[in-house]
Order: structure tokens, then sequence, then C-alpha cells
């Protein structure tokens, strides 16, 4: 601390009447004191004290590496500074550096000053491009609008900084941001071994004449080393000359403006809708700076002065350009975008934005005077009245009737436009002007063939030209030309309408690929990938159904009248055959089976014919495919044959999420594993069943030479004869006690694929894809 006064008085011992001691301390700590204290402490906490040692940078280093700043803040008694620390961040640093350091060497920051390496760095703070220094620490006030105007002011940060370095030892250079702060005004000092460098600078309000060129500037710099040497040595010089091109509106544009007027016009067609606006409304760039660079060069070698100059920028060995964009220039897709990506934070549904739900208006035009009476009284509920399909089509009628057709967001011709571009096989018009929709997947896209497919598969999106990226192109325009978010909502609503619509009839979806869904894709597309494949199987099995009714029909027409005896058997045996074909194709065998008890002596009479068809039923092959191969069953001698088997059921990400959380909460204890088990082989059962039916009498094991050929082991063996015989046998998995497969086997019946239970409930699955559309908000759709 600084000098005080102590005053000592000390009465004599033969006096003990006399004080003993009287201290009087006048220490204090003046606030610039604190200051420097401060300034140092930070320096400490940053660990800047040691001797600073460093190679020459590479060329290029403060372009390609790393800038990093911390900052901190101090007081000088009520004026608060911030002290930032920019640094290079150098990727390679020599582990052995601290042994080769040399106490009376230059600090680092005084020979970046010498290094001509890493001139005109082009993004940096303005002192690295205008000292080259790797390392600086910058004093300014913390406020904007705060200033170091005074000189008073400046001439004591300086000599706090002066005496900070000292103290600490530190060679990082410290500057003093001065006046204000858009004038980049800075003062600054560095410090090493028995060397100081101090940093100033003058700003002039118009330049002399005789400092615009380069035998103006050599002269100040020569007179400001004060180097006694003659004749001084040979001066090395960077040079660039940056020439600003503000006006260039002669020159056309790359690519022509967009037609305002023709996207916000009346007219808007599938063109549009298909494709979204790109360019600027407005020039996005203010400026054009062009450097004519001459890295090194020596005094002498080149003229610049007031008669004649060498710097010719055609003549430059380096050129580099840098554009100086315009503030928030008005863009078309960044607008869309930024429009579309607020949609991500509405909360509302599709019945708030459009109007009240279809329930308020069912409320409201309801009796009042049965009001008790339904609270009181029980009533069946229709199933009708639960589906969606029946919740989608009030809604919308209870939408117009409440907000007027009139009033609707989209007008009818931008509506039918957007709905033509997304299903153009509803384009077409049959005879008597119905629509016709393509039952085919011809409007199913192929799958890519290019290699820029696999560039951004990681991303979860839609394939081009889907159905799901024409939707979400004419969301994004909807929402920003047709009403916003209430324009989206309606779009959506008619949206899922159609998917009803297709769903209900067996029209395919256009512009999905007809496969299960695509796990690479984002679930909405997903989900239309799923519905499609309830289409497809659902149109299936109706075209199946009509295949047997015309055999049937033409087997009637073919035989002749029974006689009476002939009629009441085949009305008892009628019962089988009308399970599997008028009914559906797929159902469950024993809750059917049950529906054929009756009572009496009818219903045994039915029984005892269901027991005799059943007999022959095991001993007749169904479902047959083709033979496989030449192999045989091993026990009947008889031809193996391919059955036909169902095929899996396709599934989305959410219900592989799903199903992974059900079979997780089953535990790892062994019921749990046993259950499993089980519901992971409901495919392998279906199968069993399959091929029992295909081919009577067989045994586990020719089904698993057929399904999983290497559990069964054949060896080459020797009889009793010297003959080579071929024998097989389960392989070690397949014999272990409680064995999943053997507990299937021996579980699974003779039953057809066309007989089974469905593995995939195209109707269960279609509706809860509808359903999953239905509640969808438009924030939803953002996010997918």
């Amino acid at each position: 601390y600084m000098g005080g006064t102590l005053l000592l008085k000390m009465a004599a011992d033969s006096e003990p009447e006399s004080e003993v001691f009287e201290i009087t301390d006048f220490t204090t700590a003046s606030e610039w004191e604190r200051f420097i204290s401060r300034v140092e402490e930070v320096l400490n906490d940053w660990k800047l004290i040691n001797i600073s040692s460093g190679k020459p940078l590479e060329k290029g280093a403060y372009t390609t590496e790393i800038w990093e700043d911390k900052s901190d803040e101090i007081t000088f008694a009520d004026f608060r500074f911030s002290v930032t620390h920019h640094y290079l961040v150098q990727k390679s640093i020599d582990k052995n550096a601290k042994d080769e350091l040399v106490e009376d060497a230059l600090p680092v920051a005084m020979q970046d000053l010498l290094c001509m390496n890493n001139d005109f760095p082009p993004r940096a703070h303005c002192l690295v491009r205008w000292y080259g220094l790797r390392e600086l620490v910058v004093i300014a006030p913390a406020a904007n609008n705060e200033a170091v105007l005074s000189e008073s002011k400046c001439n004591l940060l300086l000599s706090s900084v002066s005496i900070a370095l000292g103290n600490t030892g530190c060679q990082v250079p410290v500057f003093v941001q001065i006046h204000h702060r858009n004038r980049k005004m800075y003062v600054g000092e560095c410090q090493g071994p028995g060397v100081r460098t101090d940093f100033e600078m003058v700003h002039l309000r118009k330049v002399p004449s005789q400092y615009s060129h380069l035998s103006g500037l050599l002269d100040i710099f020569k007179s400001k080393i004060g180097c006694l040497l003659t004749p001084l040595p040979a001066i090395n010089i960077s040079i660039r000359l940056t020439y600003i091109l503000q006006d260039w509106q002669q020159y056309f544009w790359p690519q022509q403006p967009p037609d305002i007027d023709a996207l916000v016009g009346g007219e808007v067609g599938g063109v549009e809708f298909g494709k979204l606006p790109f360019g600027a409304c407005e020039d996005p760039i203010s400026e054009l700076h062009l450097a004519a660079t001459w890295p090194h060069l020596t005094e002498g070698i080149i003229v610049d002065n007031d008669v004649y100059s060498d710097l010719d920028p055609a003549q430059a060995p380096q050129w580099s350009v840098r554009v100086r964009k315009a503030d928030n220039p008005q863009c078309l897709l960044s607008d869309f975008v930024t429009e579309f990506f607020k949609l991500c934070r509405r909360k509302e549904s599709t019945d708030e934005i459009l109007g009240r739900s279809a329930f308020e208006e069912e409320g409201k035009d309801a009796d009042i005077s049965h009001a008790l009476s339904k609270l009181t009284e029980p009533a069946p509920v229709p199933i009708h009245k639960l589906s969606v399909t029946n919740m989608v089509h009030t809604a919308k009628k209870k939408i117009r009737k409440h907000r007027g057709i009139d009033e609707s967001p989209l007008s009818n011709d931008v509506l039918n436009t957007v709905l033509m571009y997304l299903f153009p096989d509803a384009v077409d018009k049959s005879a008597d002007g119905s629509e016709v929709r393509t039952n085919t997947p011809a409007g199913s896209i192929p799958p890519p063939e290019s290699e820029d497919s696999n560039l951004y598969i990681q991303f979860k999106s839609a394939p081009p030209d889907s159905l799901t990226y024409k939707l979400a192109l004419c969301l994004c325009m909807i929402n920003f030309y047709h009403g916003g978010v209430k324009g989206v909502a309606h779009l959506w609503q008619e949206f899922v309408l159609e998917m009803r619509y297709r769903w209900e009839n067996n029209f395919f979806i256009p512009g999905l690929t007809s496969s299960a869904p695509d796990l690479r894709c984002c679930l909405l597309h997903q989900k239309l990938q799923m519905l499609n494949c309830c289409i497809e199987r659902k149109k299936a099995r109706d075209e199946g159904k009509k295949v047997i009714n015309l055999e049937k029909q033409k087997d009637t027409v073919d035989r002749d009248y029974p006689k009476e005896s002939d009629k009441e058997k085949g009305e008892v045996g009628k019962s089988w055959e009308s399970w599997s074909d008028s009914e559906e194709e797929f159902f469950e065998c024993l809750s059917d089976t049950e529906e054929l008890k009756g009572n009496g002596q009818e219903g045994g009479k039915k029984g005892i014919a269901k027991e005799s068809s059943k007999e022959i039923l095991v001993l007749k092959p169904e479902g047959r495919l083709h033979p496989y191969g030449t192999m045989k069953l091993l026990h009947p001698g008889q031809p193996l044959y391919v059955p036909v088997t169902q095929e899996p059921a396709p599934m989305t990400e959410d219900l592989l999420e799903e199903q992974s959380e059900v079979l997780a909460k089953l535990g790892t204890s062994a019921e749990g594993a046993h259950l499993r088990a089980r519901m992971q082989s409901a495919c392998l059962l279906s199968d069993m069943e399959s091929f029992k039916a295909a081919n009577p009498g067989c045994c586990l094991e020719d089904f698993v030479r057929w399904y999983s050929p290497r559990d069964y082991i054949e060896e080459e063996t020797v009889d009793e004869k010297g003959g080579v015989v071929i024998k097989g046998e389960l392989s070690a998995r397949m014999k272990i006690p409680s064995n999943m497969w053997v507990e299937a086997w021996e579980t699974a019946k003779p039953v057809p694929a066309r007989r089974q239970r469905r593995l995939f409930d195209d109707t269960r699955e279609a509706e809860k894809v509808l359903h999953y559309l239905a509640i969808q908000k438009p924030a939803d759709l953002a996010r997918h």
C-alpha cells in the first residue's frame, strides 16, 4: 500500500500513570490504486503473466484458425469498464516450448509486428488487421453510450495499464479504447524485458497530400522510428488498394427479379403452387469491395509518388472481393420460410381456427327439452357417430354453416387449383360428369436413381415431387398469400377429407411409392404411405371376393336343379364355404366357428356336418403356391409345396417405438421373455399354419427345411447294405427345451392364409392414420 503516517507515543516505565500505546493509521487506498489492482487480478486470472513465447505463424493462420474472446468487468470509481481478451486458438502447440524460453527474447506481440505472413486477414478484430497481433487485451467503457474523451483520463488509463504490466510481467499488449466507439480509436502498450512498444493513433479530417502515396508514408515511418543508422536498412512493405463499387445499375442481374404482380394477382395456377418464389425484391448487395494486394515488397522496387505510380490494380498479384450486404433486404424465399416457421409456435387446433367445433354446433341445435333425459337415460351410441369420417364431415358442414361459404379462408378457385395440383388423377371426368380417380398405383413416383438422393439421407424429409413434398409447397404458399393460418387449416381439412374419400372408395394416393413406409422420410409421409398400403390390401381383398362370387355364380348357372335331399344336404354344408367366401377373406376362425352353434336338432346336425367337413379339410391341401423345387416331405413322401402366406405388417416409426416400449416393459424375467417371444412370433405362427394347410401330414422338420434351411443339418451315412444314405436332423438350437418353434408348431392348426386372422388389420390401421391426420394442428404440419 502507499505510505501513510504512523505516530507512536510511549511513556517512561517509571510513570505507570501514562498511556502505554497510541496508534493512528492514516493508510488509505485510492480509487486509482484499486483500479490498478483489479487490472492485475484479471491478468492473473487469465494467466497472462508468464513470459510469452511462440513461433511465427504459418501463412493464412489468421484466416483458417479460430478466434475466441473472454470478458470481465472492472470499475474505476463509479465508471464501468469491460476487459476483453482476444486470442487465436492454435491447434498445434509445442509441448516443449517452455524449455526453450529465453528471458531476453522479444515478446510475441513484437515478433508478430515484424511478421508479414498474415497481413490483411479477411475476418478479425480491427487491431489484428492493423498490427497483425495474435493476442491482445482491450479495455473499453462497458456502456455503448459512454466514452473516454478527455486527455487527462486517457493518460490516467495508460498509466494504470503501464503500472499493471510492469507489476505482473505480462507481455500481452493492452489497448484502451478512447473517444466514441464508432471511431475505433485505441492507444496501448506492450512491455518486454528491457523494451517497450507504444501504440498510438491519429485521426485526420482530411488526409494531407504528402500522405496519399507510398513515398510520403515511408517518410513519416522513418521519422517515427528515429533510427540513427545511415543508411537505413531496406524497409519491407505490404500494399493493399481497395476499390469500392456502389453503382452497377447498368449491369443486368444474372437472375431476373420475380414478377410480384403475377404472384399476388388473381390467377394462381398449378405451376405457381409447385414452385416457391425465389429472388430479392431489392438489391441485397450494397457495396462490392475489390482489393488489389501486393503481399511482400522491398523499398526501392516499386515507385509510388505524387507524379508517377507503379501500383496498377490490373497488375496486382492478388485480387480479393468482399460483399457488403444491405440491412435486412426483402427476399421472397426467406420471407416465405420465416412466415411458415412461425406456424410452429401456434397452439390452436384446426377447429379453433376455423370456428366452433361440430360438437358445440350439435349442442346448440339440439332441443333443450330433452337435455335432462339425455343425462339420465342411457342411449346406445351408433358406431358411425364415432367414426372419424362422421366427425370431419360434420365439422365441415357446421363450420360452413357458422361462417358462411363465402367467408371461407380459401376461395373455390384457389382450393380447386391446389387439390388438382396435389391429386392430378382426379382431373379426369367420366361421361356422366362424376370424378374418375386412378385406382392403380400409376401415380406413384419411381424410386430415386441419382446418387444425389443419398446426400441428405440423415434428414427427415420427403422425396421430391411426392405428395408430401407438394403439400408442403402448397401450405407455404397458402400461408403467405391466402389467409395465413386459417388458409392452412382450411386446406388441411380438405386434404383429410380427400384421404377419407380415397380410403372408402379404394383409390390409391398419388405421388407415393408403392411400398412399406420409408423410415428415412418424415412421419407424415410415412403415415400417407401406410394409408396407401391399407388401400392396397383392402382393394386386393375386395377384388378377391369379386372373383370368388363370379365363380360361384358360374357354378350355379351350370349346375342342374338338385333333388330335395341334395338341397337339404347343401344347406347343411353351405355354412363353412360361406365363412370363407362371402365374408371377409381374413377372419378369426375360432370366433366364427362359435357362431355356427345353433339350438335343438338343427344345431346338432350342423355340428355333425362341421366335424365331418373339418376332417375333410385336414386331408385336403389348401393355399398352395408352387412346388418347392424337387424337395419332398419326409414322411408321406409327397412333394413339398410353398404355401400362400400373409405379408408382414408395415410399420411407421411411431408404431415401432410403441412396440419397443411394450416389449421393454415386459422386463427380463423368464415369464416376460416368454411372452415377448410369443408376441414376436405371430408371423411365424401364421406361416406354420399356412404350411400345414398346404402340406397335410408334414412335420416340423419339413417346415424348417423350407423356412430356415440352416437349422436342418444333413449328413451322409452308410446303411447296413453299404449304400450312402443322407440323414438329417434339427440344429442344436431347435432342440432346446421349451423352444418357441416347437411350441408354435404344436399350437399351429392347418389353416390357409385366407382364413387366418389378419396380421395386418388394414381397416384398423387406416382408421388410426385418418384419426392421426384429423387431429393434426397447423403447428404440427409445419414441424413435419
